[in-house]
């Protein structure tokens, strides 16, 4: 017993005592944890910084605007032209489409004498429409009209003979009456179309008030009468409407024409012929001193320009001595206007109009392909006017796009094409990015 207890415990002492066990460090996996956080942490930056990158990319890009550069008018520069009008009387002188040129001696409505037969044509020709050489109805004189004329003789007017039965043309008594003046031809034309006298007088005054003739006043369709009052404004007015019917326009040109009865009649308009004057019409009384109411084509930069305008009041003792100073400020007046007509360039070739602005900061501009010039004086105003289509976001420079025009008065437009002055091209993706930033 003694032996074998001894000997094992012997055996026992031999034997090293086992050390507890202890879990190995985990730092192969706190690594591993590490890494893949990061890598997490660093892919969600990435998608959050590619996501605020494309954000500005899924939205579209606004089209590019126009900024006019010009002004809706422009006035031809240098100094406003003061014409050589008479000290005495009123007038007015414009230029078919353009507007007028000057006026002087105000608005104050005046005996027109014999230029109260511009309307009596006008009024018939409206009524009973002649085309150009045309003869038109025919009317007939009667036994009780001849019956006036020793009478209308005798009190000095200006008269056409005329005969019982006697039967002219729409044409001829319109001749009669432009052209030598005839009082009696323009009552039996008026009597003709309305009826009497006094009913053709309302449709004068109806018509003038129509036309826009405000200070106009008729009261006999031959002028004759004092109360028949107008100013030289509203002269004017009626003149360019007549003026634009062929057969008034023909009629006031011609200097002699043959009528029924009374035969060969001359026009006592005598500048026309002279300067580009194409008529229009004469008058003179005690009352209304020497009246002419006219138009003349003058030709500007191979242009062909009507000019109309009336001069009243002028002064003299007897009717040759009225026309003949009316006729002398006229021919003045008429060769003064020739000379200020122009042409004035407005705009230059390669001048600026329209600024385009694309987006994040491109553009590019619009530019005259040539220049514009209007026809006309200082100090008159031109209308400008820009066609611009919507501008693409992608155009190269040199590329026609729109075009401008400038108009003076109620006349023709003078136009140009548009021309892009750089590329226009849509912003980089950089640029994008870059601007959201």
């Amino acid at each position: 017993m003694d032996r074998s207890t001894e000997a094992q415990t012997v055996v026992f002492s031999r034997i090293p005592p086992t050390p507890p066990a202890t879990p190995s460090p985990p730092v192969k996996r706190r690594r591993r944890t590490g890494l893949l956080v990061s890598l997490i942490v660093t892919l969600a930056l990435v998608l959050a910084a590619g996501l605020y990158a494309v954000a500005p990319l899924r939205h579209p890009l606004p089209g590019p605007t126009i900024e006019l550069a010009l002004p809706a008018t422009l006035t031809i520069p240098g100094k406003t032209p003061k014409l050589p009008w008479p000290k005495s009387g009123q007038g007015v002188i414009a230029v078919s489409g353009l507007g007028t040129l000057g006026a002087f001696g105000g608005e104050k409505p005046v005996p027109i004498a014999s230029v109260t037969k511009v309307m009596t044509a006008y009024v018939i020709l409206a009524e009973h429409p002649i085309g150009a050489g045309e003869q038109g109805e025919t009317l007939t004189v009667s036994a009780e009209q001849a019956a006036r004329y020793p009478a209308e003789r005798a009190r000095g007017e200006s008269l056409v003979e005329v005969e019982a039965g006697e039967e002219i043309t729409v044409r001829q008594a319109l001749q009669a009456v432009l052209l030598p003046s005839a009082n009696n031809m323009a009552r039996i034309l008026a009597a003709w179309d309305a009826g009497s006298v006094d009913a053709f007088v309302d449709k004068m005054n109806a018509t003038a008030e129509e036309l826009g003739m405000a200070d106009t006043h008729y009261t006999d369709p031959s002028g004759l009468d004092p109360d028949t009052v107008s100013t030289a404004k509203d002269q004017v007015i009626l003149a360019t409407k007549a003026m634009a019917l062929p057969a008034f326009a023909e009629i006031v040109k011609q200097k002699t024409a043959t009528i029924p009865v009374a035969g060969e009649v001359k026009n006592y308009n005598e500048l026309v012929g002279h300067n580009g004057v194409v008529g229009i019409k004469t008058g003179s009384t005690d009352e209304a001193l020497g009246c002419l109411v006219f138009a003349a084509v003058v030709t500007v930069a191979g242009r062909k320009l009507t000019v109309v305008g009336a001069v009243l009041g002028q002064p003299g003792a007897q009717t040759p001595e009225q026309l003949d100073r009316v006729f002398s400020v006229t021919r003045t007046v008429l060769k003064s206007t020739t000379k200020t007509l122009a042409p004035h360039t407005l705009v230059e070739a390669g001048r600026d109009v329209a600024t385009v602005h694309g987006p994040l900061g491109t553009g590019t501009t619009l530019r005259t392909a040539e220049k514009l010039e209007v026809i006309g004086w200082p100090g008159l105003k031109v209308k400008v006017e820009a066609q611009l289509p919507v501008v693409p976001s992608q155009i190269a420079a040199g590329t026609e796009h729109g075009q401008l025009s400038i108009q003076a008065g109620t006349g023709k437009a003078t136009k140009t094409a548009l021309r892009t002055s750089t590329d226009l091209v849509p912003p980089s993706i950089w640029q994008r990015i870059r601007h959201h930033q």
